[in-house]
């Protein structure tokens, strides 16, 4: 492998195991406290990106230690797909273990893209707005800032109506079944196509990812269906409601010829009067700001304000 990048002396690095959580969970908050004030995070959450279905750990995992069990920097890489587009994360306070996460991760996905056949692949990553290192390393590395993503929050200090289905959709809720199953994915598909990041997930692969994540069941997906087709999804989870007593809206879908109907307003309220009913605080969700509809506007027009700033940043570059 070639890098320029050196670990200072004494440093080890290996796979990151479930058993690290905890420790990779205080390092982590840290970081991001320094950054946004706040963990943005549970150890919960850590333990199921370890063990997330399609993250080859032991290959794609880099934990940085400071002597023998203090961590001090992490980096991962994860194919998407059929591993034309990579996604890498690089965590540290250490200028010096950030430079050499960053090339051990980049390198790792040139080695994923050359044993998928490819000849180029894309790169992605995400950082917070704030973390002005992350930005500078991307930058010098020929990355480019391709994606804002706005995280809204809608606060609950009273009770919430429950809104009015609209005319001629019927709710569905809950996908307890693998048609049903299916059919949500596939809405979700159809509805993220194009968006920054998104790449297909195998049917499969997509199923159990959310089994395996502590915060999520199927009980938390909703269809919308209009002459028994369905045409619009939402998709919640449980990842803030430890840190902020907050419901979280993960997807959020209309199918094209199905928008401009008050879908996605019915899904939005229907939401908010459901995590009022359950005394949270609030709703969050976060949206693409450079999303081929106008989603921030309708975030905006229900109430929800925007909390925090995140960046999506690509690089595309032969695989030899």
């Amino acid at each position: 492998m070639d890098t320029t990048a050196v670990l200072p002396h004494g440093y080890t690095v290996r796979a990151p195991e479930p058993t690290d959580a905890e420790a990779l969970f205080d390092m982590l908050a840290a970081y991001n406290t320094r950054l946004i004030g706040f963990a943005d995070g549970t150890v919960e959450e850590v333990a199921d990106r370890i063990v997330e279905p399609g993250f080859e750990r032991g290959t794609d995992g880099f934990l940085v230690l400071a002597g023998d069990s203090l961590p001090v920097g992490y980096g991962t890489t994860f194919g998407k797909g059929d591993r034309q587009v990579v996604g890498i994360q690089v965590w540290s306070q250490q200028p010096a273990v950030a430079d050499w996460l960053f090339e051990r991760t980049m390198h790792r996905a040139r080695e994923m893209g050359r044993e998928s056949g490819h000849t180029e692949i894309t790169v992605d990553t995400d950082i917070y707005r704030a973390d002005e290192a992350q930005r500078a390393l991307l930058s010098d590395h020929d990355f480019t800032a391709s994606a804002t993503y706005h995280r809204m929050r809608i606060d609950h200090t009273d009770p919430v109506a429950a809104p009015a289905v609209p005319a001629g959709v019927v709710v569905r809720r809950g996908a307890f079944d693998d048609v049903t199953r299916r059919t949500a994915h596939e809405v979700i598909i159809e509805c993220l196509r194009g968006q920054f990041g998104y790449v297909v997930r195998p049917h499969e692969e997509w199923v159990e990812y959310l089994d395996a994540t502590s915060t999520f069941d199927w009980s938390q997906v909703t269809l919308l269906e209009i002459d028994g087709r369905a045409v619009a999804i939402r998709l919640c989870d449980d990842d803030h409601v430890e840190t902020e007593n907050c419901g979280y809206i993960r997807v959020l879908g209309v199918l094209e010829e199905f928008r401009g109907r008050g879908l996605a307003k019915f899904l939005l309220r229907d939401a908010f009067a459901a995590d009022a009913d359950e005394g949270r605080a609030g709703t969050i969700l976060n949206v693409d700001t450079n999303n081929p509809t106008p989603a921030l506007g309708l975030y905006l027009s229900v109430g929800m304000t925007p909390t925090l700033v995140s960046e999506g940043w690509r690089r595309v570059l032969p695989v030899n």
